[in-house]
């Protein structure tokens, strides 16, 4: 019984000897002096077992669950005192975010306050008078704010106000044509921006302004993409809103805005404000999407995709709340907005690893064009903006259909392709496609460009895309027949963007 407590006693004051090393030197070389110290407990007890007697087993066995179950227990408190921490730092965590959202509503309530002072100021410093007591200057000036502080649409209040007295008539230039239109925009550009274009690339922007209201201008980035829809702004003497898109966009509130529950007042978008101030406006207006395929266009534009589907312009509405209230925008009706005629929406697309790919619906609703090389300077005469209303505009596409009826013989052609590109590679024009060809054509004929060239771009643009989504590995052979039947059928040296394009799809499967 001795021999066991004296083992005992030598065991632990071993143990808590090393375990007191194991612990001062835990962050230099913890085991360095303790792990050959595990022989020396083989020897203690080596040295003691064969006398420990029934009593002295007993208290061995005793005390190893004893010690085990404290190292268990130590193991144990280390994991709750760990899981607490967890929890302590998740926890501050929420609270950090929902300061921050107190901090965010605290200061809307601030903005609110604000308002609310600028009435009691007005109230003050006109000693209590109504504003139909005031002088001229002061009642508009007090009701104006008043109309603002009441509408929950402040910015486009805004607009109301700004455009309450405004004239925006425009005159007809007399004279006017679309190859003029063409030739002094690309004049314009070069002279006063120092903006080189193609006429080509120009002819064919006029006449997808003739064929849809979504312009899609891509490529590699610094070809002057976003700066074409400036310069077209310019020209026409009304700037081009310029909306960045960004990634996080998923819906139509990253586009429009949303209503806010607890300011009562509907966050408007700078696009929402560029939009309604074309509903005031007589002229072209530009709104550029600008990095449009950073997100996904058919889910932050799919609205407008639909609804510039349907042929009655009064069908052309958005939701934007769904109850009414009299300090509303003038122009907003029962909670909706009519999207004007005179809105072209422009994106530009850069065509690299950061961008998504543009889905076919959206392809299929807009006119795309390609930029693939830096404009080169050339020779021009200096051109000033011109002001021309809208309904000018719709007049020259209205009156190119009457002058330039597209060719049977080229029509039929077009059609004997579709039959050719459905047997060989399964796909078809679509009734969307032939109703551009009939807008798209007899405006790029009026513009200066050969009508062979117009059936070209239609089919590069609106059918070759389509071609990148088949196996092309094993379609080289019909490619090549392809190119073959085109120079066939529309002769040597027509079809050259047809032609380039599937030279580039042959190189690159």
């Amino acid at each position: 019984m001795d021999s066991y407590f004296e083992y005992l006693r030598e065991m632990v004051v071993a143990f808590f000897t090393d375990l007191g090393i194991f612990m001062r030197k835990v962050f230099v070389d913890p085991w360095l002096d303790v792990s050959n110290n595990f022989f020396d407990y083989s020897s203690i007890y080596n040295g003691h077992y064969q006398t420990f007697g029934f009593w002295g087993w007993f208290f061995w066995v005793l005390f190893l669950i004893v010690f085990i179950g404290l190292i268990g227990g130590l193991l144990f408190l280390l994991f709750i005192l760990l899981r607490k921490y967890i929890r302590f730092v998740r926890r501050e965590l929420d609270k950090d975010e929902l300061r921050k959202q107190v901090e965010q509503l605290n200061y809307e309530l601030y903005l609110a306050v604000q308002e609310k002072d600028k009435i009691l100021n007005l109230k003050s410093g006109y000693m209590g008078l109504k504003v139909e007591d005031m002088e001229g200057g002061a009642q508009e000036e007090a009701q104006e704010v008043i109309d603002q502080i009441s509408s929950r649409f402040p910015k486009l209040t805004r607009v109301d106000q700004q455009y309450a007295d405004a004239d925006t008539t425009i005159m007809f230039k007399e004279g006017l044509s679309l190859e003029e239109l063409c030739n002094s925009f690309r004049n314009y550009a070069a002279s006063k921006l120092k903006l080189y274009y193609r006429i080509d690339v120009i002819r064919q922007l006029f006449a997808g302004l003739a064929t849809s209201k979504l312009i899609i201008l891509e490529g590699i980035s610094g070809t002057g993409k976003t700066s074409l829809a400036y310069a077209l702004g310019k020209f026409f003497s009304f700037d081009s809103a310029l909306i960045p898109v960004q990634p996080s966009w998923k819906d139509r509130s990253e586009l429009l805005g949303y209503y806010n529950e607890f300011t009562k007042k509907f966050n408007e978008s700078e696009f929402l404000k560029a939009l309604y101030v074309t509903t005031y406006r007589k002229d072209l207006d530009i709104i550029v999407l600008d990095e449009m395929n950073l997100a996904r266009i058919e889910y932050y534009f799919a609205e407008f995709l639909s609804v510039m589907e349907k042929r009655d312009a009064e069908d052309w509405t958005i939701d934007l709340i769904p109850s009414i209230d009299p300090s509303d925008p003038k122009h907003l009706k029962d909670g909706k907005l009519l999207i004007p005629q005179n809105v072209y929406f422009f994106g530009t697309a850069n065509n690299d690893d950061s961008t998504f790919t543009i889905a076919d619906k959206v392809y299929d609703r807009a006119i795309s064009l390609f930029f693939d090389d830096k404009g080169r300077p050339f020779d021009c005469v200096e051109t000033e903006p011109i002001s021309i209303p809208y309904a000018q505009l719709v007049s020259l596409f209205e009156e190119s259909k009457k002058q330039n009826r597209i060719s049977n013989e080229l029509l039929t052609k077009f059609e004997e392709l579709d039959n050719y590109v459905i047997k060989n590679f399964r796909l078809a024009f679509g009734n969307r496609i032939l109703k551009q060809l009939e807008d798209f054509i007899p405006a790029f004929v009026a513009c200066g460009g050969r009508e062979v060239d117009g059936f070209d771009f239609i089919f590069s643009n609106k059918i070759l895309k389509k071609f990148e989504a088949l196996n092309l590995a094993y379609l080289k052979d019909n490619l090549k027949a392809l190119q073959v039947y085109l120079e066939k059928s529309f002769g040597k040296g027509n079809f050259q963007m047809s032609q380039d394009y599937i030279e580039g799809l042959i190189k690159n499967n």
